[in-house]
């Protein structure tokens, strides 16, 4: 459904993004992840026909950005990180004005209009002033405002961008819903956590640079060199920790407040000798799984260049 060839833009000297290619299919979930100032802005309004690259060559659904940007208009929805609205309005004036710019007519206009005020959750405020919305709720209608004519790919800029955590979380909830109708979404943000459970494919971008574009497994595997354990016995710690630090596939031990944080050795994972050495020797096992790694980390990492 998207499909970027070495695509760049420059303004004067500088590389707002620099020979990017990617390649997304129909139902892919794209978090689009990197700094304020990165290139995720100017490579969605590029996509969106707002902006001309200075090389490259851009397609979504098929149609390319040079010779079918109206063919990509129909089928895109396109949220940018921040849209005006119309004060004097209410709510079904604001998405009916802008249904009939899509050319829903007669009572499919008003049918349309509730459909979408559902899907986000704002029927109950359909009658009342654009002025009266929380951000989060503006937020929300800017999401109905974009799904009105039901298109296939989205490209959200920022969807959460100044959300308290409730409206945040909101605001996942609905993606996962949008992710399940099988739309394909491009989806950026600087807020790692967003993305982690709604995602199944990433890009990292620096400098207008794509350094990570890879599925979440794959991109969390590139990062977890090692496998740490979380450990966690009934009573005393201490001598269960002692008696895992003598065991050769245990490279350090750390206390937390999840229990003994165990790193092996590069290499090693299956650590199963582990859970019958302290049951042979009278500990009661309470935990033992492996620690996750977050979107996080793997940013933070892979941005420092050790593992890219």
């Amino acid at each position: 459904m998207i499909e970027l060839r070495d695509l760049t833009k420059k303004y004067g000297d500088l590389n707002a993004i620099h020979k990017i290619d990617l390649k997304l299919e129909r139902g892919d979930v794209f978090g689009f992840i990197g700094p304020n100032g990165a290139g995720k802005t100017t490579t969605m309004r590029i996509l969106a026909t707002l902006l001309n690259p200075t090389w490259g060559e851009a397609y979504v659904g098929g149609y390319s950005i040079y010779t079918k940007p109206k063919e990509i208009r129909r089928i895109i929805g396109y949220m940018p990180d921040f849209f005006g609205v119309y004060d004097n309005m209410k709510v079904i004036e604001y998405l009916e004005f802008f249904a009939a710019a899509y050319r829903i007519k007669g009572p499919e206009r008003r049918k349309v209009c509730d459909e979408v005020l559902e899907l986000v959750d704002l029927g109950y405020k359909r009658d009342e002033l654009v002025t009266s919305l929380s951000r989060g709720m503006t937020q929300r209608l800017g999401l109905a405002r974009v799904l009105l004519h039901d298109p296939q790919v989205l490209l959200l800029d920022e969807p959460a961008s100044g959300l308290d955590p409730r409206a945040r979380i909101e605001i996942r909830g609905l993606l996962k819903e949008l992710r399940n109708l099988g739309k394909t979404i491009m989806v950026s943000s600087h807020i790692l956590p967003e993305l982690a459970d709604i995602c199944n494919k990433i890009g990292i971008i620096e400098r207008g640079e794509l350094i990570v574009n890879s599925n979440v497994e794959d991109v969390m595997r590139q990062v977890r060199q090692q496998t740490v354990l979380l450990i966690d016995v009934s009573g005393d710690r201490e001598p269960a920790a002692h008696l895992l630090e003598q065991h050769e596939m245990v490279e350090k031990i750390e206390d937390s407040d999840l229990g003994l944080r165990v790193t092996l050795i590069e290499g090693e994972h299956d650590y199963s000798l582990l859970a019958r050495l302290l049951l042979d020797n009278g500990h009661a096992l309470i935990r033992l799984n492996e620690e996750e790694i977050n979107l996080e980390t793997a940013f933070m990492t892979l941005t420092k260049g050790i593992t890219s």
